[in-house]
């Protein structure tokens, strides 16, 4: 970051030390009237979380995987800001990483979390590393897998649609409130229907929501809207979601609650359609 620029809107990353732990530091500024307004988001370097270990029901993680089976493709993560999209992204690369050796490379802007046998690649627009040279460059050292930090606009959108017909697995984020919004998000950007049915593997779509033990609120955890290629492929026919029979978060959370690893409070007042 450029300490003598107050004008323009600035991301960045520092590691910080606290005695014997250390953190990684996510910094954002936004010029305002008055000032700069400055926010930071704190990772734990050291911490490695498992990807069951992130979802409230272990077995979405499972289903997240055998998403990830094929060679090429495109799987992406979506939600809100600060749903847990990059940390959930982390963890599979991580756990993929355990079970086969792969040849990984990043696009990041910022790269929040260092991993080993891990090729990660800071995005710096001033330096002539945007999304769009950084993927062109990758591309050509045969990747078995592409993570992109996020797709920002239509030409990283189609770059990366464009990835997946080259061979290559792809993984990223996008932002989107839930499943089948997405695949509306992406049409905006200008991607094809019958590119996203040729090429979209999976969407996973994240919230998260209070974790109740003991009647006490202890952390969050996240739940997935999770749409696999086939029904991708059907809700893009019709565009009608009860052509498609999926968890929806309404359920989810109702689901949550009857388990009791959430308060009441969390429901919407309209029922989730439960899949059959």
């Amino acid at each position: 970051m450029d300490i003598g620029e107050a004008r323009k809107p600035q991301d960045g990353a520092i590691t910080f030390q606290i005695d014997s732990s250390e953190l990684n530091l996510r910094i954002s500024t936004l010029p305002t009237k008055q000032n700069e307004s400055l926010a930071i988001r704190i990772l734990p370097k050291s911490e490695s979380f498992k990807l069951s270990e992130l979802l409230l029901f272990p077995y979405q993680a499972k289903q997240l995987k055998q998403c990830m089976t094929r060679k090429s493709g495109v799987t992406l993560l979506t939600g809100a800001t600060g749903s847990g999209k990059s940390t959930l992204l982390y963890a599979l690369l991580e756990e993929l990483l355990k079970e086969q050796a792969y040849q990984i490379i990043t696009l990041e802007d910022p790269i929040e979390k260092e991993l080993f046998n891990v090729h990660q690649v800071q995005v710096n627009e001033k330096s002539g590393i945007t999304y769009q040279s950084g993927l062109k460059s990758a591309l050509r050292h045969d990747p078995d897998i592409l993570m992109v930090g996020e797709i920002r606009d239509r030409e990283t959108a189609k770059f990366v649609f464009h990835a997946a017909y080259t061979g290559h697995l792809v993984l990223t984020t996008l932002h989107a409130k839930n499943a089948t919004g997405t695949i509306h998000r992406l049409i905006e950007m200008g991607i094809k229907p019958i590119d996203i049915s040729q090429n979209l593997l999976a969407i996973a779509s994240l919230e998260l929501i209070p974790l109740t033990i003991d009647g006490r609120v202890r952390g969050r955890t996240a739940i997935l809207e999770l749409l696999n290629d086939q029904l991708i492929s059907t809700y893009l026919q019709t565009f009608d979601q009860d052509s498609i029979n999926y968890p929806s978060f309404e359920y989810l959370k109702r689901k949550a609650v009857a388990y009791g690893y959430a308060n009441q409070n969390i429901l919407e007042s309209k029922p989730g359609k439960a899949p059959n």
